[in-house]
């Protein structure tokens, strides 16, 4: 497992072909990369906001959770911070198991729990100004599955 809290951006093609080759035993590798969305056509940025040490630690446990229901072979978890351009890569999740169903499943459950459980505040900036980005419902809703 290897989890990357970063400012810097990530090279997806990289990351990806590196994890698929590190990924021995797996019969599947999923991944799934997250971007600064600009729903309105009006972002200018996005700032997202961390607590070193406590991040790391609460993603890890959700990393070790997904790999023993999952059976994984491997994941791979990189979210970065700090100021992102509109259709930046924000994260990106890779999980590798013996089978696709495991693979997905987990990378799916990585995905729900870093969307609304992982401890990052992220404050959208426009030409109008600046405001926190609320949590969502449907956010909340997809853990039940969990």
């Amino acid at each position: 497992m290897r989890l990357s809290v970063q400012a810097d951006p990530f090279d997806l093609g990289a990351e990806s072909t590196a994890f698929a080759a590190g990924a021995t035993g797996a019969g599947a590798v999923v991944t799934f990369t997250g971007l600064v969305r600009d729903q309105g056509g009006s972002l200018s940025a996005m700032e997202i906001e961390h607590y070193p040490g406590m991040t790391e630690k609460a993603i890890t446990a959700m990393m070790a959770e997904a790999q023993a229901r999952w059976s994984l072979t491997d994941a791979l978890v990189i979210h970065r911070y700090g100021r992102l351009a509109a259709g930046e890569a924000i994260m990106m999740v890779a999980t590798a198991s013996r089978h696709r169903a495991e693979a997905f499943a987990a990378a799916e459950f990585l995905m729900d729990y870093l969307k609304s459980r992982a401890p990052f505040w992220k404050k959208e900036i426009t030409a109008a100004g600046t405001a926190w980005v609320q949590a969502r419902d449907e956010d909340e809703a997809a853990l039940t599955r969990w």
